[in-house]
């Protein structure tokens, strides 16, 4: 690489690495001999540079130091002198040199100047580290003083807390300064700026990029701006030899418990029943074909070990009860240990490890930290929704097509009355918006089932683009601090995370009775006969659906219903699948449930926990001065509904303060709070998530001052809610 300023290269060129080790040139002795810029000794390649010494020349210098000196140029060839710095040029910068000297110990030799105009500053580069300055390691490999160094400009800083350097992941302040750098496409991302440079020369040019979006081109020119060192070299980790060897082997061995080859458990005979399968999950235990009663290499199989994770870890507990075997002569015992899970995605031998399996702390995520960092994209401006809650569906499908409306804007929302002539607005709860709106999803025509739904077939809302449309609230309510929807089947859910080709579907998703009867009069046929009947029965349907097939034993009939089952439920709604899949991918929704699944199985197919007092009791905070009879009512008011002593229920509370049943998995904001007032009965303010509670003199009465409010209130907003709909 050359000076670019002073040889024409592109202003953007970068330099080439600096190895932790010295040349073969280095003498023995060379870590007492002295730079002739610095006159100091350390090897540090980290701050420093490469320290080399040219024994001919009896010359010692700091890569670094050399590069920034302000009077050399580079005229020769990269292997020529000293990385293409002749050694005659460095001894004529080193007489310049001499004769400056450094403002900052004072003593001569001081190479490098500040750039800035009329600014005079000289220093040695360690001395130039040690108060501050910046050093450019591209373009014209400018220097800049403690008084002129570049800053990082950030028009307003509303971070009230320390944040994590997201690379050592110690807090922070999040102030920029010489030390502690932001990311110029993250506004999030704060760094060390020593956790940046030694990230820089491991990282290499090459794979130095911003560790939360992997953005490199605007990362870097920020980052070069700032006076890191960026290596033109590949990464550390690619450069040991042998380093991935051990990627390449290949577990060959039969580990089931009774082996039935005559040949030992480590034979293996390709494309024959003898042949060795490993184990889809983590590649590192095997079976003959044979010994697990695999009729393909096709076959997905789990080790026992694996199995064990999977089907303990509860996410598949419910779904084993309807597997279907896939051979009438295989036992019980054998179908459970030895086949595949027929609900496990199909990965690639070795992909994934027990230890990721196994999902430990180091891997698990928590929901509400993963929505709330997905909430970061969210911008300071705001987009007023303006919603008819007599008609929470059609009046959100407008505010969201809107050409204005956008994501990542902060979501204000007001309430307004169909044909109202006076246009008046009041303003609603953002929380209660998306509460009701996923309610609304839940019923809607787009999904079928009773508790746990699939995606239904609507040829009129695939026309109007509706599945789509439903993903993108699905996942804008998720990030803006909406409920759990709590509805998804794990078959959808698993169409979603591992893809339709990795998902078998089981009776419980079929939703249309007549479908459901055949199937269950296939699956329980006794005889070929009676299979036959049964298939002769529904030839039309059959048909149709292209699940005809020619039987010939009575297992066949399991290959059939699977046939049936996937079709219904995958191949026939494809089209709705992969525009609903479309619309969860705003905001990175998709991605995220893809790269967390169990994280957000646990919102997407379950409601939310049963409400408590001591849920409840610990959900609202007091803000102001307590009067403290008060609030002993409402703990023994929290106690009597969840003991079934009053007309309400905690969820009623919920929604009577929040607008929600529930608690979102990102948590309320503003937190809900109670405040005592002198008032006759209680007052929720949904907007701000606040309860005002009566102060009364018995408890008695504030019970039936609670009860008679909360409950009339819900009833009297259902009515208006059904009056609107009727006009």
């Amino acid at each position: 690489a050359e000076r670019a300023g002073k040889s024409g290269t592109d202003a953007l060129e970068l330099l080439p690495s600096s190895p932790c080790k010295m040349n073969e040139n280095k003498p023995g002795d060379s870590q007492n001999l002295a730079c002739v810029f610095c006159r100091k000794n350390d090897d540090c390649p980290n701050k420093y540079g490469e320290k080399k010494t040219k024994e001919k020349w009896n010359l010692t210098v700091h890569y670094y130091c050399l590069l920034m000196s302000s009077g050399i140029w580079q005229r020769g060839k990269e292997e020529e002198g000293v990385y293409g710095f002749l050694i005659e040029d460095i001894r004529k910068e080193v007489n310049r040199a001499s004769k400056l000297k450094c403002c900052v110990c004072k003593k001569n030799g001081a190479s490098i100047g500040c750039v800035a105009p009329r600014c005079k500053r000289s220093y040695h580069f360690p001395c130039g580290l040690q108060r501050e300055c910046i050093f450019q390691f591209t373009g014209n490999f400018a220097s800049f003083c403690w008084n002129h160094r570049p800053v990082q400009i950030i028009t307003s800083n509303n971070y009230r807390e320390s944040l994590p350097c997201t690379i050592c992941l110690e807090f922070i302040e999040p102030i920029p300064s010489y030390n502690i750098l932001r990311s110029p496409c993250c506004k999030n991302a704060w760094f060390h700026r020593d956790c940046l440079q030694v990230q820089a020369i491991n990282a290499g040019v090459f794979f130095f990029r911003c560790t939360i979006c992997s953005n490199s081109d605007i990362f870097q020119k920020e980052m070069l701006r700032m006076g890191i060192h960026i290596p033109e070299k590949d990464a550390s980790w690619e450069l040991e030899e042998n380093a991935y060897q051990e990627l390449l082997q290949h577990h060959e061995r039969c580990d089931v418990r009774r082996c039935r080859c005559k040949e030992g458990r480590d034979y293996n005979a390709p494309d024959s029943k003898w042949e060795i399968k490993r184990c889809q999950c983590c590649g590192s235990s095997g079976t003959h074909l044979a010994c697990s009663s695999l009729r393909s290499w096709e076959q997905n199989w789990e080790c026992l070990e694996c199995r064990g994770i999977i089907y303990n870890s509860g996410e598949f507990q419910k779904a084993k009860k309807h597997v279907l075997p896939n051979s009438n002569n295989v036992g019980i015992t054998d179908c459970l240990l030895e086949e595949s899970s027929p609900k496990l995605p199909r990965q690639s031998p070795g992909s994934q490890s027990k230890d990721l399996l196994r999902q430990g702390s180091k891997f698990r995520r928590n929901v509400s930290t993963l929505l709330i960092e997905l909430g970061f994209q969210i911008k300071k401006k705001t987009k007023r929704l303006y919603i008819n809650k007599a008609n929470i569906w059609t009046s959100a499908l407008d505010a969201f097509r809107n050409r204005n409306f956008n994501p990542s804007y902060a979501i204000e929302v007001a309430y307004v009355i169909e044909n109202d002539n006076f246009g008046s607005e009041h303003p609603g709860s953002k929380q209660e918006f998306l509460s009701l709106l996923m309610q609304h999803l839940e019923n809607s025509s787009l999904f079928e089932g009773s508790l746990s739904k699939n995606l239904s077939l609507n040829s009129q809302a695939l026309k109007e683009n509706l599945y789509y449309e439903a993903g993108k609230m699905l996942a804008i309510s998720l990030v803006h601090g909406g409920p759990s929807p709590g509805f998804f089947s794990k078959t959808l859910f698993n169409c979603l995370v591992y893809g339709p080709e990795n998902t078998q579907p089981i009776l419980d998703d079929v939703s249309d009775f007549d479908v459901a009867q055949i199937i269950i009069r296939i699956n329980t046929a006794t005889t070929v006969a009676d299979l036959k009947s049964v298939i002769n029965e529904c030839y039309n349907y059959l048909e149709l659906i292209g699940c005809l097939r020619l039987i010939t034993t009575l297992s066949d009939k399991y290959m059939l219903v699977k046939d049936i089952l996937v079709y219904h439920v995958i191949q026939r709604v494809q089209a709705p699948f992969e525009s609903f899949k479309q619309g969860l991918k705003t905001l990175g929704v998709l991605e995220k449930i893809q790269a967390y699944p169990e994280a957000f199985c646990s919102i997407l197919c379950h409601k939310p926990e049963s409400l408590s007092a001591k849920i409840l009791s610990d959900l609202f905070t007091v803000h102001t001065l307590p009067d403290v009879k008060a609030l002993g009512f409402w703990n023994s008011y929290l106690q009597a509904v969840e003991d079934g002593k009053s007309t309400t229920t905690m969820e009623d509370i919920l929604i009577f303060a929040t607008g929600c049943s529930s608690i979102p998995p990102a948590g309320f904001k503003p937190t809900p709070s109670i405040e005592c007032l002198h008032v006759d009965f209680p007052v929720g303010n949904k907007c701000n998530n606040c309860l005002a509670i009566p102060v009364t003199n018995t408890y008695k009465e504030f019970q039936e001052n609670m009860d008679f409010t909360i409950r009339n209130t819900l009833k009297l907003e259902k009515e208006e809610s059904s009056h609107y709909i009727g006009h």
